[in-house]
């Protein structure tokens, strides 16, 4: 706990070094007071302290041109103890490692969502509260906020649906999206509820994005004020304050080229 109160209670004898642990300050005394070099390097096999190398990058790789320390030996030296993943990388180990720790320091500061790396959350952002969703299914009107999420939705349109409800007709072609289907729709536990209004849900997913209705709700009101109008049809040149009304209108688009075909 020193280490977080800040208090340092291991004082060295010979100068004012001061560490919250005993470890700390037998390193420093062996380091600066004791005239040894106990550490051996592996690039020139000298015995130094902690001296840096310059900053000379010898080893260039052939295909890019990268130039670096270390040699492309393929060497994965850093093992986890807990499941065998190996990597050339400590830094990567430790990132790693957080998988069996189950701690996840990036925590989103809208909900209470929280991932082990910043990338998660950074996905996290941009695809549960940017609102921002630039990729549009042609055939429907569904909108994405990352092309991934548009290409699996794709699917839904050009794959079979193996996977099929034995309570209703839904079928879906993810067996993931049935079991999700069956919590959402037939199973009579809520547990999440809206503290706004009362509403409840199977699933905490959906809570969130209730959630966001409250919130769109008054930023559409505020739209009647402003006059604004963001959301536009590229088809036709159709505006509109909310997202929702133009996933609405660019179905007829649909619908209209569907009559066409007949």
């Amino acid at each position: 706990m020193r280490i977080h109160t800040a208090e340092k209670a291991y004082k060295c004898n010979q100068c004012d070094f001061s560490a919250a642990q005993k470890s700390n300050l037998e390193q420093h005394q062996l380091a600066k007071h004791s005239g040894e070099k106990p550490y051996k390097c592996g690039e020139c096999l000298d015995y130094h302290l902690k001296a840096k190398h310059t900053c000379e990058k010898p080893y260039m790789c052939g295909q890019c041109g990268y130039k670096t320390l270390a040699k492309h030996t393929g060497e994965k030296p850093n093992m986890c103890w807990e499941c065998g993943y190996n990597t050339a990388n400590r830094y990567n180990l430790s990132h790693h490692m957080r998988s069996h720790t189950g701690v996840k320091p990036y925590k989103c500061h809208q909900c209470d969502y929280s991932a082990l790396y910043k990338s998660g959350l950074d996905y996290h952002l941009k695809t549960k509260h940017s609102g921002e969703k630039p990729y549009m299914c042609g055939e429907c009107g569904f909108q994405a906020a990352v092309k991934s999420s548009l290409s699996m939705h794709m699917k839904s349109h050009t794959v079979d649906k193996p996977y099929k409800c034995d309570q209703c007709d839904y079928s879906t072609a993810w067996k993931a999206n049935l079991g999700k289907h069956h919590e959402a729709k037939h199973t009579r536990e809520k547990p999440y509820m809206c503290e706004k209004c009362g509403y409840r849900t199977a699933q905490k997913s959906h809570l969130s994005e209730h959630m966001r209705t409250h919130k769109s709700t008054l930023q559409y009101h505020l739209t009647k004020h402003t006059g604004e109008k963001p959301y536009m049809c590229e088809k036709c040149g159709y505006r509109t304050a909310q997202r929702s009304n133009l996933s609405q209108h660019m179905r007829t688009h649909t619908i209209i080229k569907a009559n066409k075909c007949e």
